[in-house]
């Protein structure tokens, strides 16, 4: 039998971004057979979903990454770091045009192992020309219903969710895929017609997706999106250590906060909807944003799990608010549909069509309508 350790490395790509004139995207070498979520039974579940935990990072790989920009092909070398990483953060000279619609351009990663030269095919999501709109969206009880995130202690009580259940078999938050189709204003991916190395489809308004959970779960989270028709995009997740700055819930801010400041400062003619949940304080971090970023925050939209709001989030919200940025509080999705018209986010067709399949799950009573700041409560 092979030890763990002794598998030759391999790199993960991650999924990257790029404007006109820089491209950023993440890899990582592991030690580590590239696991299939598709298990039978609790054990083998759990054999699967401790094997992503219990990873092996190679440090010192050499890793290049090609690119075919203007006609022509360029190589960017990196090194791996103590944690298996390499960030690159690639000048593209000149400056690479956009493409019409928002799509996904693909890059070669190369390296080296113990079975010679190897190569793996990284994703890059490139917003269209004329997409005014970005959507920077939490992960964990805002598309999908976890316990995975906060410290350890919360890992223990949630072991089932966290070690026991693979992709398919995790709750989406109910309207959550209706939802984030709206919002994408276009099309999404069906489920099980793209893998790792083939391009994916974007929807016309790109999303970002910013969560606290390990580096270690992204291909898992990316099954379950694509199970559950999400819009796919890039993923700013972390990685997890047993100290303050990696297990503490303020650090789940500071992560948050800069992963969002990159995405704005990348992307400086588009304004962004934020989406998140109320249970690590995503309320707090997206007031911060409205008051970092003037202008640039078109909506905040907030899932509630019934928890009353603490002094610093009545804060965030009197912050949004007088910003006269739009503000969505509800526990249910297909209450947020007269939100989107009220706010003028249904301005595309293909989104138009999607919000009425919300407002036939769930529209509001006549004569109810969202309050006058976009505040739609849940019933």
């Amino acid at each position: 039998m092979q030890f763990l350790f002794s598998h030759p490395v391999r790199i993960q790509p991650y999924f990257g971004y790029r404007n006109r004139e820089r491209l950023r995207i993440s890899v990582r070498a592991l030690r580590q057979k590239r696991r299939e979520f598709n298990a039978s039974g609790k054990w083998q579940a759990m054999r699967t979903m401790l094997s992503q935990f219990a990873s092996k990072e190679a440090m010192e790989v050499s890793v290049a990454l090609e690119i075919e920009h203007g006609g022509e092909t360029t190589l960017h070398d990196g090194v791996t770091d103590k944690e298996g990483f390499v960030h690159f953060d690639v000048a593209l000279e000149p400056a690479a045009e956009l493409p019409e619609r928002t799509s996904w351009e693909s890059v070669v990663i190369r390296w080296s192992n113990s079975d010679g030269e190897q190569e793996a095919t990284g994703q890059v999501l490139v917003p269209g020309r004329h997409a005014g709109l970005g959507v920077i969206s939490d992960i964990d009880d805002t598309i999908i219903e976890t316990g995975i995130t906060g410290n350890w202690r919360d890992v223990a009580r949630n072991w089932r969710r966290v070690l026991a259940q693979m992709p398919d078999e995790r709750l989406l938050v109910p309207g959550a895929d209706i939802f984030y189709q709206a919002m994408g204003g276009g099309e999404v991916l069906p489920a099980g017609s793209a893998h790792a190395g083939e391009r994916h489809r974007a929807t016309a308004n790109p999303f970002f997706y910013v969560s606290s959970s390990p580096w270690n779960l992204f291909s898992y989270l990316v099954a379950f999106q694509k199970g559950r028709g999400l819009p796919l995009g890039p993923i700013a997740l972390r990685d997890w250590g047993f100290n303050r700055e990696t297990l503490g819930k303020a650090s789940h801010g500071a992560h948050k906060l800069a992963a969002m400041d990159t995405i704005l400062g990348t992307y400086p003619e588009m304004q962004f909807a934020l989406m998140g949940d109320d249970t690590q304080g995503d309320l707090v971090a997206f007031g911060k944003m409205v008051e970092s970023h003037p202008g640039r925050i078109r909506a905040v939209l907030i899932r509630q799990a019934g928890e009353a709001m603490s002094s610093e989030e009545l804060a965030a919200k009197a912050t949004i608010e007088a910003a006269r940025v739009p503000l969505w509080l509800g526990s249910d999705y297909s209450t947020g549909a007269a939100f989107l018209e009220e706010i003028g986010l249904r301005g595309e067709s293909a989104a138009e069509e999607l919000a009425k399949t919300i407002e036939t799950k769930g529209k509001a009573p006549p004569g109810d309508p969202a309050p006058p700041t976009g505040k739609a409560s849940s019933s």
